[in-house]
């Protein structure tokens, strides 16, 4: 009997892994955010149980949609900052004293290494706690008290919700108190979910209940544009300039999350390009000098340290320095720019394909439901997709 909890190159391969050996739990419960700060905090909860390999399939495409939807939510004249943690749940091997939940990221704003944890994902039989993965994700994740953000959990899995050991209402009452909305996402049949408690509503901070097919596949339409966004993606990768002890192993993460995202087909790596595109969205700050600069031209200079810099810049001065990083951000801007006028030629192009179709492939997926649920909640608060 299985329990329920609630419920990521194509180019130049540079290898990286990231491992944790334990979930890294944040020290606060809370943050006080400023409301000229706006913020977004999504927790997706995957089931991974033994018949789950669909729904992980989908989640490692749908999350560069979900990001790019998120990218163009507006609140008043400015961007949310975008935040995403991720749990497993109905893994067997899991420690059974916490309900075989998993914390696989905290609260992150690294799509990179948010992308090859979830492409790391596989599937195994256990038990699916529905009430204690909810719980879990509540009680670890650093959640913002300002109740003018958008703060949402994504739940998908299959079985019989009311399993486990902590009750959904405890769970679904946490997520009040908090202002955290949960949607549950049925891997099967509708009137199925609803037989097995997946319809909570408004029990669980009126969220949305759904159903999807988990083995469906995304249609792909090739395009006379793939090729010149991917070379372009090649251009975009080679205007990062590392620094730090880490940078080197970072940018080959990149790499390395561009041909993951590739081997998974061209829809899903494409729209990792048009994220990459966009700078709100895609900020590697803490390891890539350009966006460092940007993001403090004056401190970044003055105290980088230049031990931790490529052979090829340890000796510039930082005179130098400051002239290339320029000059790299004024390339990079361009090709961004180019990325996403070809990129909105391809999905134009998609579009006129799709409408000739006599039938329209209306199954729904993790992809089409989460874009649509966030776009009618952002409404909520004050927020609008461009």
């Amino acid at each position: 009997m299985k329990i329920l909890l609630a419920p990521a190159a194509f180019f130049t391969l540079l290898p990286m892994a990231f491992s944790p050996t334990k979930p890294v739990i944040n020290a606060h419960k809370t943050s006080i955010n400023s409301k000229k700060d706006p913020k977004i905090q999504v927790a997706i909860l995957l089931d991974v149980s033994n018949s789950m390999d669909g729904l992980i399939d989908q989640a490692k495409a749908q999350l560069w949609n979900m990001v790019s939807v998120m990218g163009r939510v507006k609140c008043g004249d400015g961007n949310p900052k975008i935040e995403i943690a991720l749990y497993e749940y109905g893994r067997s091997s899991n420690d059974p004293k916490a309900g075989y939940v998993k914390q696989i990221s905290s609260f992150t704003s690294d799509l990179d290494k948010l992308s090859q944890e979830l492409f790391k994902l596989t599937t195994n039989g256990g038990d699916e706690y529905c009430g204690h993965v909810i719980h879990t994700s509540l009680d670890e994740l650093r959640w913002d008290s300002v109740s003018s953000n958008y703060k949402v959990i994504f739940i998908a899995g299959n079985e019989d919700f009311l399993q486990g050991d902590i009750s959904y209402t405890r769970s679904c009452a946490e997520a009040k108190a908090k202002g955290v909305i949960v949607n549950t996402i049925y891997c099967g049949d509708s009137m199925q979910g609803i037989r097995e408690h997946w319809n909570l509503g408004g029990e669980c901070g009126n969220g949305s209940y759904t159903y999807i097919n988990q083995d469906a596949r995304e249609e792909n339409t090739p395009t006379p544009y793939d090729s010149a966004l991917f070379v372009l993606n090649n251009r975009l990768n080679r205007t990062y300039l590392t620094y730090g002890y880490s940078g080197t192993k970072n940018y080959e993460m990149q790499a390395s999350v561009d041909q993951l995202n590739m081997s998974a087909g061209a829809p899903g790596a494409a729209k990792r390009v048009a994220v990459k595109a966009n700078k709100q969205l895609y900020n590697n700050a803490g390891w890539d000098m350009v966006d460092a600069y940007n993001a403090d031209s004056v401190g970044f200079i003055k105290k980088m340290d230049k031990n931790t810099l490529p052979d090829s810049l340890k000796n510039k001065s930082r005179e130098e320095l400051q002239k290339i990083i320029t000059t790299k951000n004024e390339e990079r801007a361009a090709i961004q720019k180019d990325i996403l006028k070809v990129n909105t030629q391809r999905e134009n192009y998609i579009a006129a394909e799709k409408a000739k179709r006599t039938v329209a492939n209306n199954t729904p997926t993790l992809e089409t439901e989460v874009e649509k649920i966030i776009r009618n909640q952002v409404k909520r608060f004050k927020m609008t997709v461009e």
